[in-house]
C-alpha cells in the first residue's frame, strides 16, 4: 500500500464536508420551527440535513459515479405538494452551495462552481442516492448530513461525517465540526475543525477554513491514568444509558466528571485528547446503531492509536447493512485503557442481571 492510497477520495470528502459545514453553520441562524421535519426515531431533522446530503450527494455522484452511498435522509417527504416550502428551501441551500466560487483545492469537475447548477429533480435524486443498503462486499460511503442535530439546533456541538467502506472496512474517514474548538485548552478560541483518517496513513486535525493549506496535525491517544481518565459521553439520555456510565467509572476509579457532548464530535475530543474514553451503552432493547454514527470515528481511533469495539470488546461489524447488528454498545479508548474499560463494563453489567 502507498501513501497515494485514496488520496483522491480524502480530497474530496474533505472538499465535501467543507462545502457541508459551510452550508449548515449559514444556515443555523435561520431555521424556523416549520423547517423541521419529524422523523420516526424522534430526532428533529432540519433543512440543514437534506440541503447538505444533496450537496454531498452530488459531489460524490460527479466524481465517483459507481461508488452507492448509505444516507440518513431520502426526498420522500420533499417531493409531495405539501413539502413544497421546505423543499424550495433546501434547493435554494443545495444550489447556493454548490455554485459558490471554487476554492483553494476544489475542481469544476467535482460539480462544484458557478456553472454547475442543478435543477430541482436532479437535487432531489442526489438525496435519494443515499438509500443503498450497504453489505458485507464492494464499495460504498457513509454519510451523516448533521450528526447530532439537538446539538446542531442548540448552537453546540454536530459533526459532518462521512466515510468510505471498502468490503465492510472502513478505509476513509472525514468529520467537520463547525463548532468545536480548534483547542480544547482555548475553549473559548477559534472553532472549526476537520479531522481526517485513512487507513495506514495515520489521523490528523486541520482546520475547516483552509483545510489544504492549513496546518495539520497528527493526532495519538495520550495515555490515561484514573485521575486523568473521563468518559465522553452523549448528551441526550435517549441515546447512552448514563447511569450505566457511571457504575463503570466508579470501577475504574476515575473522578473527573464526564465530557457530554452531542455528535462524533466526541471521538474527534477522543483522538485529540479531551476525554480518556467513549462509552456508548445501549439504552434498551431493539435499538440498533446506525453505521453513519461511527464509521468515521472508527478509522479514526484506530489510526490515532486506539481501540474501538463493541461492550464485549468484539470488532464492530460494517457488513451487515446499515446497522451494526444487535447492539452491544460502543467502546473507544487508548490500547492502554481499553481493556481495562471492557473488563468494567463487563463487571458492570453482571451486577446488573443479578439484581434483576
Amino acid at each position: 500500500m502507498t501513501t497515494s492510497t485514496y488520496a483522491l477520495e480524502k480530497q474530496i470528502a474533505i472538499a465535501a464536508v467543507r462545502r457541508a459545514c459551510g452550508l449548515t453553520a449559514s444556515v443555523f441562524n435561520t431555521l424556523v420551527k416549520q423547517e423541521t421535519l419529524t422523523k420516526e426515531d424522534a430526532s428533529p431533522v432540519t433543512v440543514g440535513d437534506y440541503s447538505a446530503q444533496a450537496v454531498v450527494n452530488t459531489i460524490l455522484g460527479r466524481t465517483f459515479p459507481q461508488d452507492a452511498i448509505v444516507g440518513e435522509e431520502d426526498a420522500a417527504d420533499l417531493r409531495p405538494e405539501s413539502g413544497k416550502a421546505l423543499r424550495e428551501r433546501i434547493i435554494q441551500l443545495a444550489h447556493d452551495t454548490l455554485t459558490a466560487p471554487l476554492a483553494e483545492g476544489e475542481k469544476e469537475e467535482w460539480g462544484l462552481g458557478p456553472s454547475q447548477g442543478q435543477s430541482t429533480e436532479q437535487l432531489l435524486d442526489a438525496i435519494d442516492r443515499g438509500n443503498y443498503n450497504g453489505g458485507k462486499t464492494g464499495r460504498f460511503w457513509t454519510l451523516d448530513p448533521i450528526d447530532g442535530t439537538k446539538g446542531f439546533l442548540r448552537g453546540e456541538q454536530y459533526a459532518v461525517c462521512l466515510a468510505l467502506i471498502s468490503d465492510a472496512r472502513v478505509e476513509l474517514g472525514v468529520i467537520g465540526c463547525p463548532n468545536l474548538p480548534v483547542s480544547a485548552a482555548d475553549p473559548t478560541g477559534p472553532r472549526g475543525c476537520i479531522f481526517v483518517a485513512v487507513r495506514g496513513q495515520g489521523a490528523f486535525q486541520i482546520p475547516l477554513a483552509n483545510p489544504f493549506s492549513g496546518p495539520a496535525t497528527q493526532l495519538t491517544i495520550p495515555p490515561s491514568t484514573p485521575e486523568t481518565l473521563n468518559f465522553l459521553e452523549s448528551v441526550e439520555k435517549a441515546h447512552a444509558k448514563l447511569s450505566f456510565n457511571e457504575r463503570v467509572g466508579q470501577i475504574l476509579g476515575i473522578t473527573r466528571a464526564p465530557t457530554r457532548m452531542d455528535s462524533q464530535a466526541k471521538y474527534c475530543a477522543l483522538v485529540r485528547g479531551d476525554g480518556g474514553a467513549y462509552l456508548r451503552m445501549p439504552t434498551g432493547a431493539g435499538y440498533k446503531e446506525k453505521i453513519w454514527d461511527h464509521a468515521p470515528g472508527v478509522v479514526l481511533v484506530e489510526e490515532a492509536g486506539g481501540i474501538i469495539t463493541d461492550g464485549r470488546g468484539q470488532s464492530l461489524d460494517f457488513g451487515l447493512g446499515r446497522t451494526l447488528g444487535e447492539n452491544y454498545g460502543v467502546v473507544a479508548a487508548g490500547k492502554d485503557v481499553h481493556s481495562k474499560v471492557i473488563a468494567a463494563v463487563q463487571q458492570a453489567k453482571a451486577e446488573e442481571a443479578s439484581s434483576l
